[in-house]
């Protein structure tokens, strides 16, 4: 675990990719870097309203991603990274990057995120896009 210099903490919305990455980087004693934070303002009205991102959506905040992993010595990043397209060019920033996966059945990802307060990322109808 030492070895780890740069991780994304990946998965669905509600799957606790923020809360596992925030104790992974204090484990390993790194930046935390929560990629919601990086999404647009246009992005974040359109999750907000209950539309789901395509990938010409993504396609800013991706690279805004890569660049802040090239740009980083260490750091922890929590992000969704569901498609494959999506973890390459991530990981073209740096080819040492650790993936975890977090997982979770519908029900229980649909039962946290039922419970959130303040996240513009809600719904069933979200969940099953992202």
């Amino acid at each position: 675990m030492n070895k780890v210099k740069k991780a994304i903490v990946m998965g669905v919305s509600g799957s606790g990719k923020t809360a596992v990455g925030q104790a992974l980087a204090r484990r390993l004693d790194i930046p935390f870097v929560d990629a919601d934070s990086l999404h647009s303002p246009e992005n974040v009205a359109k999750m907000a309203s209950g539309q789901p991102l395509n990938d010409d959506d993504r396609v800013g905040w991706l690279t805004a991603l890569a660049d802040l992993i090239a740009a980083q010595d260490r750091l922890v990043l929590a992000c969704s990274a569901l498609k494959r397209d999506y973890r390459n060019q991530l990981r073209a920033a740096d080819p040492a990057l650790t993936f975890v996966y977090l997982r979770g059945s519908f029900e229980t990802i649909s039962a946290r995120m039922r419970a959130r307060n303040g996240h513009y990322f809600i719904g069933e109808k979200m969940l099953k896009s992202d």
